[in-house]
């Protein structure tokens, strides 16, 4: 009775299922039939087993449930090392950041900037793209002439610029009542 009911769920299953994931689930079993055919007491999986796991992870949502000869974990952690193999390789030595710019161009930027103090980074660049060199607008800031902001006056110089202006207008100026409205004027 109970074999009978275990078969009868096992075909109403396989009949369900779609034919991809019937044929995953079969790839995945001759995989590791292979693998323990080989003449070795515990069987080792090579790079190109773990490929394998690795991309069955990625199609196959059911993967986990015909995994016998390692752990889940393992085949995960294999994805994360080829993960980090990957992006190992992609950022490899080699040119990192900014181009070089050559020093010529350095100092051409900033005689420019100099010689010629009302041109901003904008117009410096579009005369070294008429000479044929191809800058960003960051790159010409960063090499022109660092210019100091003109500083702004103190209250001592300005107290000393305006002082007879100040002075003359306190001495005609008249002190009114708080009250003006109500009294006559006394200036």
């Amino acid at each position: 009775m109970i074999e009978s009911l275990v078969l009868f769920f096992t075909v109403l299953r396989a009949i369900t299922r779609s034919r991809a994931a019937l044929a995953a689930e079969n790839l995945a079993l001759r995989q590791q039939l292979a693998n323990y055919r080989r003449k070795a007491k515990r069987p080792k999986l090579r790079a190109h087993d773990r490929v394998f796991w690795v991309w069955l992870v990625r199609l196959w949502a059911e993967w986990r449930s015909v995994l016998v000869i390692v752990q889940p974990d393992t085949v995960v952690g294999w994805h994360r090392q080829g993960f980090r193999l990957y992006w190992r390789w992609k950022s490899r030595g080699g040119k990192h950041g900014r181009p070089r710019v050559d020093r010529q161009v350095q100092t051409l930027i900033r005689l420019m900037s100099r010689e010629n103090p009302l041109w901003g980074a904008p117009r410096i660049q579009a005369e070294l793209r008429l000479l044929g060199h191809e800058l960003a607008e960051s790159t010409v800031a960063l090499y022109m002439d660092r210019r100091g902001k003109p500083s702004s006056p103190t209250w001592k110089a300005f107290l000393a610029n305006h002082l007879p202006d100040i002075a003359l207008s306190i001495s005609s100026s008249c002190p009114r009542p708080p009250f003006s409205c109500c009294t006559a004027s006394l200036c």
